[in-house]
């Protein structure tokens, strides 16, 4: 047996809500997709399709051509991508404990040997760490949120104002036709 293995330090992954500890540092990254929800978004791309092509319709006849860069579908479908990042803090005990990060720290909120106090949530698979929520860096007293991305920014607002104008024309359409 290896010395190695006698003395593998323990490490606690699924803890209560609020852990205080020093910060150990980060560990790997990767990157998880955000779901985007399929029904909601071909509604909001359709609707948007519609504004694209009257608001193509009058620049075409206008002759002043130029209409910007357009996503496809596909492009919408595929959610946006986020960083999920591994981090261990020690508590007065001596115990290690593992979560996840999800998304971004500002660079200068957490530093090695910082005395923190992280809160948690269990994910819904259990073989994964507790995801962080928020964490106090108890030196400087800052609270940070680890920001993601949404499907509401994937889309950004052009896409969803272009959508809410061509909900209002077909709506305008379907009164126009039932009366």
């Amino acid at each position: 047996m290896d010395d190695t293995e006698l003395y593998r330090e323990q490490i606690l992954r699924h803890s209560g809500p609020v852990i205080t500890g020093r910060f150990l540092g980060y560990r790997t990254s990767y990157t998880r997709e955000v779901r985007v929800g399929q029904p909601l978004l071909i509604a909001i791309f359709v609707t948007a399709k519609v504004m694209q092509s009257i608001v193509g319709l009058l620049l075409s006849l206008l002759r002043s051509g130029g209409g910007g860069a357009r996503r496809k579908f596909k492009d919408l479908k595929k959610g946006p991508e986020y960083l999920v990042t591994e981090l261990r803090l020690r508590d007065d005990l001596g115990q290690i404990y593992e979560m996840e990060m999800h998304g971004q720290l500002p660079q200068s909120a957490l530093h090695r040997g910082d005395l923190v106090q992280v809160r948690t949530v269990a994910q819904k698979d259990p073989d994964l760490p507790v995801k962080m929520q928020q964490v106090i860096n108890l030196e400087t007293l800052q609270p940070y949120r680890p920001w993601v991305p949404t499907m509401w920014s994937h889309l950004g607002p052009g896409l969803l104002i272009q959508a809410v104008l061509g909900l209002i024309v077909v709506l305008a359409v379907a009164v126009a036709w039932i009366s």
